[in-house]
């Protein structure tokens, strides 16, 4: 098995996965990362970014390593926090192997966008695959229940996250435009 696969690093433990560009890391993704520990009794969870990305130009993310340093230098903060790459894109492969996979609305409703799979067949077949959904509110995104486009299909474990509603607003485009008070760590060092 690869060094970066879930499995060998002990998923089935309470291990979680929370993939993202963290372009940078955001107090909202830390937030985030520390509800879903709690919530769903991880004992570790892994902040995954993909080498390839889906439905973001490359050319326009800060390059791979600062991110990854950034990460790697939050994860010093927190034990429970593991920091991985994968060479994967699609959501159900990224957590292949994991027990929970943490994700915003905003993310939710890309997942559930069909073409990225080639229709909603394909879809739902790559979604039967993911582990619990630790799912958390950001609005203006809808929920399920509360708009069909975000009802979850069949089969699926969905828990919805407690999280501040203050973290809402809080995104990694207003950070890199200036918003340093939103900003999980100081720059650099």
């Amino acid at each position: 098995m690869a060094p970066n696969d879930p499995i060998s690093t002990g998923a089935g433990h309470g291990v979680g996965v929370y993939p993202g560009s963290f372009d940078p890391p955001t107090i909202a993704h830390v937030h985030l990362a520390e509800q879903a520990i709690e919530q769903c009794g991880l004992h570790r969870l892994d902040l995954v970014i993909s080498v390839v990305t889906l439905g973001k130009p490359d050319d326009r993310l800060s390059p791979l390593s600062e991110r990854l340093a950034e990460l790697h230098r939050l994860a010093d903060t927190n034990p429970a926090i593991g920091v991985r790459t994968t060479e994967h894109s699609l959501l159900a492969d990224i957590a292949t192997g994991y027990e929970v996979v943490v994700m915003g609305a905003d993310k939710w409703a890309q997942v559930l966008d069909p073409q990225w799979y080639g229709g909603i067949e394909q879809r739902d077949v790559a979604l039967r695959r993911l582990p619990r959904i630790a799912l958390a509110p950001r609005p203006p995104w809808p929920m399920p229940g509360d708009d069909p486009t975000a009802d979850v299909p069949e089969d699926l474990d969905l828990m919805i996250l407690e999280v501040d509603e203050r973290h809402g607003p809080v995104s990694a485009t207003e950070v890199r435009a200036g918003r340093d008070d939103w900003r999980a760590l100081p720059p650099g060092g």
